[in-house]
C-alpha cells in the first residue's frame, strides 16, 4: 500500500472536530493538514490516492471490545464465525473487536486461548484481540494469567451467573482480582446473581410460566444491582481495576456511580440493545420475544434514560454490543416452551455505530461522546490506545468516511450478519459508513466490499489506560 490522503471531511475524534485532510502512509495514519493549507494541497498533487469526504465525517474505526463469534452456548454456537462476524463489523464501521477465549472447566486458559487463536487465524477480516474467561479459578489458572498479561491477553472476565457453566463463587473472584492487582490485568464481571435467578427460573417453570418474556421477569434489576454492589466491594478489598460488561439496569448505574464518587477505578459498559430496545420487545406475540433473549436481560423502557445520562456523566463509559447472534429458527426455538433453553444473545456488530450516531442525531450524546463511548474509550480501556480509537499520527489507519445524512432502514434483508433476524428491524437511522479503512486499506466503500479473510491480525495489548 502506498499513500492516500482523505480529503474534505470533518475530523472527529473524541477530543476535537477539525476541518482537516488526513495523509495515510501504508497501515499508518502518516499527518494531518487543515484544509486548505499548503501542505494539504501538497499531498493532492502528489501521486497519492485520493478519497473525497467532502460533507462527511472522518472518524476512528469502531472498537467492539464485547463480541461473541463461534460461542458454544447451551448445545449450539453462535451463528457468526470470525469471518462473516468481522466483516458484518467493517460494514458497520467497526475496524477492531475484543472477543473472549473460554476456558473449559478442568484445562487451561491457555488451551482456551489457543483454541480461540485458531478459530480466528486467517480468517478475520478486520484486527482482533481477545480477552480470556476464567471458569476454573484455581492456583494453575492464577500464575496462568500472568503469563497471559506478558503475552498481550490483559483482562479476564469472571460470571457471577451461570451456575455449573460459567459461575465463579466469591472468594473465587476474589483471587482472581487480588492476582490482577498484581500483575495489571482488567477483571470483567458478569454482575447477575446466578444463584438467586435459577431458584426464580425454576418456580416460574413450575408455575407454568414458560414463555420469552419470563426470562426478563426472573432476571430481576435488583438482583443486578446487588451483584455488582458485590463485584464492586470485592475490588475495593482486592485493590483491583473492575470493568462491568453490559449493564441494563439504572439499579445497577447507581452502584457503579457510587463506587465512582469514591474514585474508585470501577467502570461500566452497556449495549446498543438496553439503549433501544425494552421489555415491550420480550414481550411480543407467539415466540418473537425469544429474539430478544439476552442476559444480563432487556429492562422496562424507563431504564433507558437513566443509561442515557449516565453515558453522559461518564458513570457508564463504553456501548459495545455482547455481539452473540442465534438463529431465530434453529436456535432460538430450542426454547420453545422453556425460555430457559433460549440461546441468550443478540445479533450486533453491524449496527452499534449506527445506532450510536442515531443518538447523536436525537439528542442523547454529542458527536465527540460518540466517538468516545465507541472508539477512544474501549480502546483505552483495553490497551489498544493510541493504535486504535482515534485519528493522530502514528495511528493505525483504521478510518471511516461516515455519511451522517445517509438514511437506512435496519432489516435483517440487507445486513451481513450470519442470522435470520435482526433485532431492530424495520428502524429508520440517520448516518451510514461509506468508506471503511482497515490499517489504511480500503475494505468497504460506497456499497461495496472489498475486504477479504485474513486481512485482520491479532493485536496484542498493554493493560488498562483508562485508571484514575
Amino acid at each position: 500500500m502506498g499513500r492516500t490522503v482523505i480529503r474534505g471531511g470533518l475530523v472527529v475524534t473524541a477530543a476535537e472536530e477539525v476541518e482537516a485532510d488526513v495523509l495515510v502512509e501504508g497501515e499508518r495514519v502518516a499527518a494531518l493538514a487543515l484544509r486548505g493549507t499548503e501542505t494539504a494541497e501538497s499531498w493532492a498533487r502528489g501521486d497519492a490516492a485520493v478519497i473525497d469526504a467532502a460533507g462527511h465525517y472522518v472518524i476512528p474505526g469502531g472498537v467492539d471490545a464485547h463480541t461473541h463469534m463461534e460461542m458454544p452456548f447451551g448445545g449450539t454456537r453462535s451463528a457468526d464465525t470470525f469471518e462473516t462476524g468481522t466483516r458484518a463489523a467493517a460494514w458497520g464501521g467497526t475496524t477492531t473487536i475484543v472477543d473472549f477465549a473460554i476456558q473449559s472447566p478442568g484445562q487451561s486458559v491457555r488451551a482456551g486461548v489457543d483454541t480461540w487463536m485458531a478459530k480466528a487465524d486467517g480468517t478475520c477480516a478486520v484486527d482482533y484481540a481477545f480477552h480470556a474467561i476464567l471458569s476454573d479459578v484455581n492456583e494453575s489458572s492464577l500464575k496462568e494469567m500472568d503469563v497471559l498479561v506478558d503475552e498481550g491477553v490483559t483482562s479476564f472476565k469472571l460470571f457471577m451467573a451461570y451456575p455449573g457453566v460459567f459461575y465463579s463463587d466469591d472468594g473465587q473472584i476474589l483471587r482472581a482480582m487480588q492476582r490482577g492487582a498484581a500483575n495489571g490485568a482488567l477483571t470483567m464481571m458478569h454482575a447477575e446473581n446466578g444463584i438467586a435467578i435459577d431458584v426464580l427460573v425454576e418456580q416460574a417453570l413450575a408455575e407454568g410460566r414458560t414463555d420469552p418474556r419470563h426470562h426478563g421477569e426472573v432476571r430481576k434489576a435488583l438482583l443486578e444491582s446487588e451483584a455488582t454492589h458485590r463485584a464492586i466491594q470485592l475490588a475495593r478489598v482486592a485493590g483491583a481495576p473492575l470493568y462491568v460488561v453490559h449493564v441494563s439496569a439504572g439499579e445497577a448505574v447507581e452502584e457503579l456511580a457510587r463506587a465512582r464518587d469514591k474514585g474508585l477505578n470501577v467502570f461500566g459498559e452497556t449495549c446498543p440493545q438496553y439503549l433501544f430496545l425494552s421489555t415491550d420487545n420480550l414481550a411480543e406475540p407467539g415466540f418473537e420475544g425469544a429474539k430478544y433473549v439476552c442476559s444480563t436481560p432487556l429492562r422496562p423502557r424507563e431504564h433507558q434514560e437513566l443509561l442515557w445520562r449516565a453515558l453522559r456523566t461518564n458513570d457508564l463509559s463504553v456501548v459495545s454490543t455482547d455481539h452473540c447472534p442465534f438463529c431465530f429458527t434453529g436456535q432460538k426455538d430450542l426454547g420453545v416452551g422453556d425460555f430457559s433453553k433460549i440461546p441468550n444473545g443478540l445479533p450486533g456488530v453491524e449496527n452499534r455505530m449506527d445506532l450510536l450516531h442515531q443518538a447523536v442525531v436525537d439528542g442523547h450524546i454529542s458527536r465527540r461522546r460518540w466517538i468516545e463511548i465507541a472508539c477512544a474509550t474501549p480502546a483505552r480501556m483495553f490497551g489498544l490506545h493510541p493504535r486504535k480509537g482515534t485519528v493522530a499520527p502514528g495511528a493505525d489507519a483504521d478510518i471511516v468516511v461516515y455519511d451522517p445524512r445517509a438514511e437506512q432502514v435496519v432489516s435483517a434483508r440487507t445486513h451481513h450478519m450470519n442470522v435470520d433476524y435482526s433485532a431492530y428491524e424495520g428502524r429508520r437511522v440517520t448516518g451510514r459508513a461509506r468508506t471503511v479503512l482497515s490499517r489504511g486499506r480500503v475494505v468497504v466503500d460506497d456499497g461495496s466490499y472489498l475486504g477479504e479473510a485474513g486481512h485482520g491480525r491479532y493485536v496484542p495489548r498493554s493493560t488498562c489506560q483508562y485508571l484514575v
